[in-house]
């Protein structure tokens, strides 16, 4: 349905279906797939590594309450020509819409890309909603949170045992002896249930250092 963009609602964006849906074809350039997000407890769609990267980091960020792919097509009038944009995703946070395009920081200085990008942002931004260009994160934090995502399905971890780990006061612990801070449970399932909570950032890390068991841990404020 078309709107006028001034128009166009946040809360109404959250619940569109992507504009394009991919399709998995023999010798194609880009990795495409879906993504279970435990912000949404439901499937998001991405078309590369790196859309899948950003969702990660989307995911783990607990100011984001909705993540959406392909959220809408704009079209404009620039320079006296018609112009269409598909942004990859449409976050919105507890400080606001944010509209991503993600894009190989070496495609940046492609005339067109730029373009696109310039257009974009001045219409997201004169709504005072953010816009953002994502490229390549961080190799380490990427890492991080990828193995962190592992442990985020919440259903899969008891409840008494994560009241019983949040009773510890693991602040400046390594991981290592917060992974045996509960004696009386299989250390498997104390060490699940800590990472479990790092990736809800009950408990936090320097998400820069690569982690180990000898990763020091902080309470959350």
């Amino acid at each position: 349905m078309a709107r006028e963009w001034a128009a166009a609602g946040a809360d109404e964006l959250a619940s569109a279906t992507p504009w394009r849906t991919f399709r998995w074809h023999r010798g194609q350039k880009h990795y495409s797939g879906t993504y279970w997000s435990s912000t949404l407890g439901s499937h998001v769609i991405y078309e590369s590594r790196l859309e899948l990267a950003r969702l990660l980091f989307a995911d783990f960020d607990i100011s984001v309450r909705q993540i959406v792919a392909q959220p809408f097509l704009l079209r404009a009038s620039v320079d006296r020509k018609p112009r269409r944009h598909i942004p990859d995703y449409l976050l919105n946070t507890d400080t606001g819409p944010v509209v991503v395009d993600v894009k190989p920081a070496r495609r940046l200085a492609d005339p067109k890309v730029a373009f696109t990008f310039e257009w974009t942002r001045e219409l997201v931004e004169a709504r005072g909603w953010r816009y953002e260009v994502a490229t390549e994160p961080n190799a380490v934090e990427l890492e991080n949170v990828r193995f962190l995502a592992g442990y985020r399905r919440s259903w899969l971890f008891r409840s008494e045992l994560l009241a019983q780990v949040r009773e510890k006061n693991l602040d400046g612990s390594p991981l290592a002896n917060a992974f045996k801070c509960l004696p009386g449970e299989p250390i498997n399932h104390v060490k699940s249930a800590v990472l479990h909570l790092l990736w809800r950032q009950e408990l936090q890390i320097d998400l820069s250092e690569r982690l180990s068991e000898r990763t020091e841990l902080r309470m959350s404020a």
